[in-house]
C-alpha cells in the first residue's frame, strides 16, 4: 500500500511541475505582456522602464528559475495590473467559486446517481428513456447557452431570479443549476451503465436466493461493485470544477476565480494567469489522486497490480 501511494504522489508532483513549466514558457513566448499592460501609445522608454521594473528584461531561463524559487517559498508574484500579491487576489475569489461549486456538485450527485440507478432498474421502460434523454440533453448543451436561456426565462421573462451578481441565496440558483447540469447528466449515464453490468452478476442472484430484500441488494451489493466508474466521473468532474466555472462565472458575473482568469488573460497579467492555471491543475491532479487512492480501497486487486 505504501508503494501504491508513493507512486501516485510522485506522478502528481511531476505533473504539476510540467504544468508550471509549460504555462510559464507559453505565456512568455506568446507575446509581449508589457505592450498590453502599458498600452499601444506608450513610448519605447516607458516600455523599457516597465519591463525593467518587473524584471521582464531578464532571459527566459533566469525568469523561470526566479519563478520556481518564489513558488518554493510560497510566493506567486505580484499582479502587474494593481501591484498586489497574487495570492491575496486569488484568496478573495476562491470562496465564491468553492461555494458555487459545492452547491452545484452536491445537486449533481443527489440528482445524477439516483437517476442512473432508477434508470438501470427500469431498463427499457419509458422512465428509463426519459432519464437518458434528459441526461443526454444535460451534458450536450453548452454551459454558456444554458446560462443565457435561464437568464432569458427566469430573469427577463418571469422576473423571478436575479440575472447576475451575488448577495442572496437566489443568486446561487441559476449559476449552480447551469454548472450542475453537465455533471448530473454524465453521472446518470455512467451510473446506469455501471449498474447494468452488475445487476445480473451471480452474487446478486445469490443474495436474492438468500432472501436479501430487493433494495438491500441494490444499495449494499450492486452499488458498491459499480462504484469505480462512478467514483471516476465524480473525481474528474470535481477536478474540472474551476475550468467549468470560467464560462458560468462570466455569464452570471460571478466574482470567482473563473471570471478572474478571463480578466487576467485579456490584460496579460502573467503572474495571475500562472497562479490560476496552477490552481486549476492542482484541483484536477489532486482529484485524480484521490480517485486513484479510492480505487485501491474499492478494489484490492488494483493495489496489488500497482
Amino acid at each position: 500500500m505504501t508503494r501504491f501511494w508513493s507512486l501516485k504522489i510522485l506522478r502528481t508532483v511531476l505533473t504539476l511541475w510540467f504544468v508550471i513549466t509549460f504555462t510559464f514558457v507559453v505565456l512568455r513566448t506568446s507575446g509581449d505582456p508589457v505592450v498590453a499592460l502599458v498600452g499601444a501609445d506608450a513610448t519605447p522608454q516607458e516600455i523599457e522602464q516597465f519591463r525593467a521594473l518587473w524584471r521582464l528584461d531578464d532571459s527566459l531561463w533566469v525568469q523561470y528559475l526566479r519563478y520556481i524559487g518564489q513558488m518554493a517559498t510560497g510566493q506567486f508574484g505580484i499582479s502587474y495590473r494593481d501591484g498586489r500579491e497574487v495570492i491575496d487576489i486569488i484568496a478573495e475569489r476562491v470562496p465564491w467559486t468553492i461555494m458555487l461549486g459545492l452547491v452545484a456538485y452536491a445537486g449533481a450527485i443527489v440528482i445524477g446517481i439516483p437517476a442512473g440507478i432508477f434508470a438501470a432498474i427500469k431498463r427499457g421502460s419509458p422512465f428509463d428513456n426519459l432519464i437518458m434523454a434528459t441526461a443526454v440533453f444535460g451534458f450536450a448543451i453548452p454551459n454558456f447557452f444554458l446560462g443565457i436561456l435561464l437568464i432569458l426565462l427566469f430573469s427577463l421573462g418571469l422576473q423571478l431570479l436575479p440575472s447576475s451578481g451575488t448577495g442572496t441565496i437566489w443568486h446561487f440558483i441559476m449559476p449552480a443549476l447551469t454548472l450542475a447540469t453537465f455533471t448530473a447528466g454524465t453521472l446518470a449515464r455512467f451510473t446506469r451503465s455501471a449498474m447494468l453490468e452488475v445487476l445480473d452478476k451471480l452474487y446478486i442472484r445469490a443474495a436474492a436466493a438468500k432472501g436479501v430484500s430487493y433494495w438491500k441488494r441494490i444499495v449494499f451489493h450492486a452499488l458498491p461493485n459499480a462504484g469505480i466508474p462512478i467514483v471516476t466521473i465524480i473525481g474528474l468532474n470535481l477536478g474540472e470544477l474551476i475550468g467549468g466555472a470560467i464560462v458560468v462565472e462570466t455569464v452570471f458575473a460571478w466574482p470567482g476565480v473563473g471570471r478572474l482568469l478571463v480578466t487576467a488573460v485579456s490584460s496579460r497579467d502573467l503572474a495571475v494567469v500562472q497562479a490560476l492555471v496552477l490552481v486549476m491543475a492542482m484541483t484536477m491532479v489532486i482529484a485524480n489522486l484521490i480517485v486513484d487512492l479510492l480505487y485501491g480501497l474499492l478494489d484490492p486487486r488494483i493495489r496489488v497490480s500497482n
